[in-house]
């Protein structure tokens, strides 16, 4: 656990506009006072973000989250009392003190309640919401260290917490509550049955949207998580016949320049995608070649990211 004196730095920023990045247990957030737009502001021009991407907002407790909106539906309680704390975002109509620009201008929010004792202290000292998209620059990979928000971000951030390694590894499950709909926004690794096994079927939104239109969710653009080095989505060990590569695997190897084999269960392998990733693009690599996961529930919110980082 980080020292006080820390988070009380930390926090006191927070206050005062400024940036703070600080770890949950998915990836790295790029925190800012929710309730204050000029701060907000400052999230965008750090990260090159565009202002129809919305944030999500993170908060301490349920009793924070049900100030921030204007119905909190049977669902949403029965989801917060199952998988909060934790990987899990509920998109729900907002009240006007959220600021605009937090929500893409549309009606609704994305909140959630981190996992992580760093994340949950730093928003209890500051006192108030934490808006919070990943401590990257927009369609990067998401840094899961304090050294990748570093090397991404620089003096763009004011301070930084570093709480170590993140567990999850991967960006949260949204779920839009609003409208009376249950739709799932961005898959997450709180899968689709596992919330079905809660609350009943849901829908599930479009893989990517096109447009300038505000996009319901963070992590809808057809291009995300991405390294600078192109990647590649392969099966049965098919590389590319030319150049310098790392290979991903976790069931088919291949001859490459680097080759790392990945684990062969969903959790773990999320929890070393984005670190790996991260490695290989700083070795001057002509293309990172990733095997193709499976298409099944447990696998969906890694199938999701590596789609996204090969711009399919």
């Amino acid at each position: 656990m980080l020292a006080r004196e820390a988070l009380l730095k930390a926090a006191d920023l927070i206050r005062q506009g400024r940036l703070v990045a600080f770890p949950t247990e998915t990836v790295y957030g790029l925190g800012a006072n929710a309730l204050d737009a000029e701060a907000v502001a400052r999230i965008f021009r750090a990260k090159g973000r565009p202002s129809t991407s919305p944030l999500i907002v993170h908060v301490d407790s349920p009793a924070m989250a049900r100030t921030l909106v204007r119905r909190w539906p049977e669902e949403a309680g029965k989801l917060v009392a199952r998988f909060w704390p934790g990987p899990l975002t509920l998109v729900l109509e907002k009240e006007p003190r959220i600021p605009d620009i937090v929500t893409a201008g549309l009606g609704t929010v994305g909140i959630r309640l981190p996992a992580h004792p760093v994340a949950q202290a730093l928003i209890r000292e500051a006192g108030v919401p934490i808006a919070a998209p990943s401590a990257n620059r927009f369609t990067g990979v998401s840094p899961t260290t304090a050294a990748h928000v570093r090397r991404a971000l620089g003096d763009a951030v004011d301070m930084i917490l570093d709480g170590g390694r993140t567990r999850v590894g991967i960006e949260s499950t949204v779920l839009s509550l609003a409208a009376g709909k249950r739709v799932l926004l961005r898959p997450g690794m709180v899968s689709q049955p596992m919330i079905e096994e809660v609350i009943g079927p849901i829908e599930a939104a479009p893989a990517s949207l096109k447009g300038t239109a505000a996009h319901a969710s963070p992590g809808m653009h057809r291009r995300h998580y991405s390294p600078s080095t192109q990647v590649i989505l392969v099966a049965g060990g098919a590389l590319p016949g030319t150049g310098r590569g790392a290979y991903l695997w976790y069931s088919r190897q291949a001859a490459a320049a680097r080759s790392v084999l990945m684990p062969p269960e969903p959790r773990a392998y999320a929890r070393a995608l984005y670190g790996v990733l991260h490695e290989a693009d700083t070795e001057g690599f002509d293309w990172i070649a990733v095997e193709a996961v499976p298409e099944t529930p447990e696998w969906a919110a890694i199938a999701d990211r590596l789609r996204r980082a090969a711009a399919l």
